[in-house]
C-alpha cells in the first residue's frame, strides 16, 4: 500500500498540468514560480490622447473702439534731391490786365519866412517860421520849423537872414541833430544880408531844421513886420532809386 500512495504523489504534478478538455490550450507552458508577462494593451486599456483645441473667437473677441492719434514721430533726414524732371509744355497766353495809373513823380518843397526878429535865450534854441509861401504836402512842419522828409532823396536847402547892428549872427544848418553848414557874421556897425545852402542826402523821416548858437555874445537877427528877411527853402532834386 505504500508503494502504491508514493507513485500517485509523484504522478499528482502530471495530472495538474494536463490541460483541460473544456478550455484551449495556453500557448507556452510556464511554472508556478515565474514573473507574468505583461500583457498587450489592448484598444480599451490604451490612454486617450489629449489635444489641445484653441478656440480664435473667444480670445479675439470683439474690436473696441478706435484709440488716440499718437504724438507725431521726429522728422527723418532730409534725402537728396531729386533728378529734375522734364520740361512742361508751354502755357497759353494769359488775359491782358487792367491798365494801371499814370507815372507819379514824387515832389517835396516848401519855402517859409519870418516877420519878426530873433534874439536867442538859450545856447541852442530851433528858429521857429510864421509865413509860408510853399508848403507842398504840409512836409515842414511850422509850429516845430523842421522839415520832414517823406520822399527820400537828394535835396537842396537855402537859408537867408539878416544880421543886426553891434550884434553876433550864428546858426546852424542842422540834419536831424548833426550840424551841416554855419551861418555866422561878426558884430558890426552895419546890418547885412547873409545866405548859406547846401544839398543833402535824406532818408525816410530825416529832419532838417535850423538852430541859433548862443554864446558869450547875444545872438540875434534883424527882421520887421513890414518885409521879410528871414527865409528857409528847400526842394526835392532827385528822389532815391528804390
Amino acid at each position: 500500500m505504500l508503494p502504491v500512495c508514493v507513485r500517485l504523489l509523484l504522478l499528482l504534478p502530471l495530472v495538474c498540468c494536463v490541460p483541460s478538455p473544456s478550455r484551449p490550450p495556453s500557448r507556452l507552458c510556464r511554472r508556478c514560480c515565474d514573473y507574468p508577462e505583461p500583457s498587450a494593451p489592448t484598444a480599451q486599456s490604451q490612454m486617450p490622447e489629449v489635444r489641445t483645441v484653441i478656440n480664435m473667437t473667444i480670445l479675439k473677441g470683439d474690436k473696441g473702439d478706435k484709440g488716440d492719434k499718437g504724438t507725431p514721430g521726429k522728422p527723418g533726414l532730409e534725402g537728396s534731391p531729386g533728378v529734375r524732371g522734364p520740361m512742361g509744355p508751354k502755357g497759353s497766353k494769359g488775359l491782358a490786365g487792367a491798365p494801371g495809373d499814370a507815372c507819379k513823380i514824387p515832389y517835396s518843397s516848401f519855402s517859409v519866412g519870418r516877420r519878426k526878429s530873433v534874439h536867442s535865450n538859450d545856447y541852442y534854441q530851433a528858429l521857429v517860421f510864421d509865413t509860408v509861401f510853399v508848403n507842398l504836402y504840409e512836409h515842414f512842419n511850422m509850429f516845430k520849423g523842421k522839415f520832414y522828409c517823406y520822399v527820400p532823396g537828394i535835396y537842396f536847402f537855402n537859408v537867408n537872414i539878416h544880421t543886426w547892428n553891434f550884434k553876433e549872427t550864428y546858426l546852424h544848418l542842422m540834419h536831424n541833430d548833426k550840424e551841416q553848414v554855419i551861418l555866422y557874421a561878426q558884430p558890426s556897425e552895419r546890418s547885412i544880408m547873409q545866405s548859406q545852402s547846401v544839398m543833402l542826402d535824406l532818408a525816410l523821416n530825416d529832419e532838417v531844421w535850423v538852430r541859433l548858437y548862443k554864446r558869450e555874445r547875444e545872438n540875434a537877427i534883424y527882421s520887421d513886420d513890414v518885409d521879410v528877411y528871414i527865409t528857409f527853402n528847400g526842394y526835392l532834386v532827385a528822389p532815391s532809386i528804390q
